[in-house]
């Protein structure tokens, strides 16, 4: 599923964000990435969805050579993959049905397929009954289930949550780990970037430890050890 081979990303010459980093994740795995502030989750993240490209290295993501997509190439690619961020980035302006539809809407969705879609959707994140809520109406947790609906609407096979729960209470950011959980037992892989030791430990599942942009630690069944 993901693949990347001696990746190195610097910026301004002198900031190494990655260092030669090689992974590989598997079809249907929930892995946590963890690390300090700085420590290169974030910059992982957006090679991951090309977002930024590596200045060393080769990046393979599904059938995709993300270090090598072309500029038309990208919003095809951006349709496979599911991304979902601290801020949950809805338009404030349209209810909560209405920011799924608009999703599928830019990518030229007939409009029954959209229809349909919609309710099932928010039926899967447990808010079927919030669909004509403006985002302003909404808790930060349902918000961010919102914004994981949206990031599901073309059933990616790949989900990127990069710090998901750094906006939310104890009580949603539960909710929000086992509707990622719940989406993983559905068979799609799922990518986690997170700086909460708690969340992580519970978990049990594979955990890749970054510091200074390097792999110090990976472990099939890993705890926040930092």
């Amino acid at each position: 599923m993901i693949d990347l081979q001696n990746v190195t990303k610097i910026y301004n010459q002198n900031t190494i964000a990655l260092d030669h980093v090689n992974l590989i994740i598997q079809k249907g795995e929930f892995v946590s990435v963890v690390g300090a502030s700085g420590a290169g989750k974030s910059t992982l993240v957006k090679i991951l969805i090309c977002e930024e490209k590596p200045n060393e290295g080769k990046v393979t993501v599904g059938q995709w050579c993300v270090s090598e997509l072309k500029n038309r190439e990208l919003p095809r690619f951006r349709r496979n993959v599911g991304v979902v961020f601290q801020n949950y980035r809805l338009l404030p302006k349209k209810t909560a049905a209405e920011n799924l539809a608009f999703a599928m809407e830019v990518s030229g969705t007939p409009k029954e397929e959209i229809e349909e879609c919609v309710p099932q959707m928010l039926d899967i994140v447990g808010l079927k009954d919030k669909a004509d809520r403006f985002p302003v109406q909404l808790s930060g947790g349902e918000q961010q289930r919102i914004a994981i609906a949206r990031a599901l609407i073309h059933e990616p096979k790949l989900l990127i949550a990069d710090e998901p729960t750094g906006n939310l209470d104890t009580f949603a950011t539960w909710d929000i780990i086992k509707l990622l959980l719940k989406i993983n037992e559905l068979g799609t892989t799922v990518v986690l970037a997170s700086h909460d030791k708690e969340v992580v430990n519970a978990l049990k599942k594979r955990v890749i430890t970054l510091e200074k942009g390097v792999v110090i630690r990976d472990q099939e069944h890993g705890q926040y050890v930092i």
